[in-house]
């Protein structure tokens, strides 16, 4: 294995998927910033869910959180062009994952693999070849450098496709077509897609085709006879998932990362037949350059993480559709369609007076959508709203909490027990006896639109 690890890999695939990766993050927080997502995100909000082990993360105020995406930009920028490569891509990795953990609702799948890319990366020298680096100190520039770098990026994005595929593995998805059905019949005004989706086998259909393409694609993409064809595959899902469904970045980050599968030459290649260059050799030797075994121990580790993390939820039973145990960083993208609905009731222990207490007081319109089905953030804010109790002098407080949770398409169901006190529960990893066991009907069967 070791002999494999250290095979002398081209470096220009690297320096060509570290220049589209910091021209990616440039534009995505571009993008970020003309949407005014900076103040709706972490100004406009008075309270943010925390991650469990990460509750002393806070934003930096509203001048202090538009320079740290000034930053973002900047420190782009310098990894695209490979300038001060090890200090820009490291500092990209902690201030974009810092700014990731200030707030639960602000995860989404594609943030979470832009971390850990960028992890990747910051033991990558991917500024060997096509840098200000390189260009400056000719010392950094290589021909080659070891194969474990590129393989570790490949076994990262082909770990996105594969769990993804795996959770769709499921009878709504398969069986009944749930939740697409939900979303075709909310798209069909979509010209040229918008037809397509009113047939009556189309929900089915699509969930088989993004089932197995999700658990296809990966094994597809490290075969080099199907590679083509199933880059190819690729382009078309993607594109048109992003005319069908408002998923940001996603597939732009997904195409582009796919082409760490190709031959580290590959820009070679692409080069020849655009601007009819000649083909260049490498000059340095072509002998395998020794990793040390701590760097490769060190890979292993966070290989069997990236393995064992996306399968812990099996470890709660029941359906983490429903319950959400194990759901973030396991790579269950578009898996469902939930929506539901959060009343608290504060009762003052003392002298028995009962508050309806609705969650609008509280969060913003875009955390109200993704927080009324999460219960872990239903116990979060349980435990703000008695804080904000006591600082009105109502110290001794109990807090129960209405919360009907509807999933693709069921009708709504309890999702927590209502008769727990919410303050004597606390979040963490053990399974989560108070939320209550998801419905076990089937969907109902939705027609598409005619």
């Amino acid at each position: 294995m070791t002999e494999t690890l250290e095979r002398p890999f081209s470096t220009k695939g690297l320096a060509a998927f570290r220049m589209a990766f910091g021209a990616l993050m440039f534009v995505s927080v571009c993008r970020f910033a003309w949407y005014g997502w900076i103040d709706e995100f972490f100004v406009k909000p008075q309270f943010f869910f925390k991650y469990w082990g990460f509750s002393w993360v806070v934003p930096f105020g509203r001048t202090g959180m538009h320079v740290a995406f000034v930053a973002l930009g900047a420190l782009s920028v310098l990894v695209a062009v490979g300038a001060f490569y090890r200090a820009s891509i490291t500092l990209f990795f902690l201030l974009f994952t810092y700014v990731q953990l200030i707030d639960v609702t602000n995860y989404l799948n594609h943030y979470y693999l832009t971390s850990l890319l960028a992890l990747l990366l910051c033991f990558t020298p991917a500024h060997a070849r096509w840098s200000v680096d390189a260009w400056r100190n000719p010392n950094v520039q290589r021909d080659t450098l070891p194969a474990i770098y590129t393989y570790l990026l490949r076994f990262q994005v082909a770990a996105v496709y594969f769990y993804a595929g795996l959770a769709k593995f499921n009878t709504d998805w398969l069986l009944h077509g749930e939740p697409m059905t939900i979303w075709l019949n909310a798209r069909t005004h979509l010209p040229v897609l918008g037809p397509l989706f009113r047939l009556q086998w189309m929900p089915v259909f699509m969930s088989w085709a993004g089932f197995l393409f999700d658990t296809g694609i990966p094994f597809l993409m490290m075969a080099t006879r199907t590679r083509p064809f199933a880059y190819v595959a690729i382009v078309i899902f993607h594109v048109v998932t992003h005319l069908a469904f408002p998923i940001g970045m996603f597939p732009a980050i997904m195409v582009t990362s796919a082409l760490i599968f190709f031959s580290p030459k590959w820009p070679d290649v692409f080069l020849r037949r655009i601007v009819r260059t000649h083909p260049h050799t490498d000059s340095s030797s072509q002998r395998g350059v020794r990793v040390p075994q701590w760097a490769i121990a060190l890979s292993m580790v966070y290989v069997s993480a990236q393995v064992l993390i996306p399968l812990r939820h099996r470890f709660y039973g029941d359906n983490v559709s429903w319950h959400e145990q194990g759901m973030r960083w396991s790579w269950k993208v578009m898996l469902h369609e939930k929506n539901g609905s959060v009343h608290y009731r504060v009762v003052d222990a003392s002298t028995g007076r009962t508050w309806h207490v609705s969650p609008h007081k509280y969060l913003t319109e875009r955390q109200l959508r993704d927080f009324s089905t999460q219960p872990d953030l239903v116990l979060q804010l349980a435990h703000h709203i008695a804080n904000s109790f006591r600082a009105r002098g109502v110290d001794d407080v109990h807090v129960y909490v209405d919360a009907l949770v509807s999933l693709n398409g069921r009708p709504a169901a309890r999702l927590i027990d209502p008769n727990i006190d919410l303050l004597t529960l606390r979040d963490g990893i053990r399974t989560a006896t108070w939320i209550l066991l998801s419905p076990q009907s089937p969907p109902p069967a939705l027609r598409p639109v005619s």
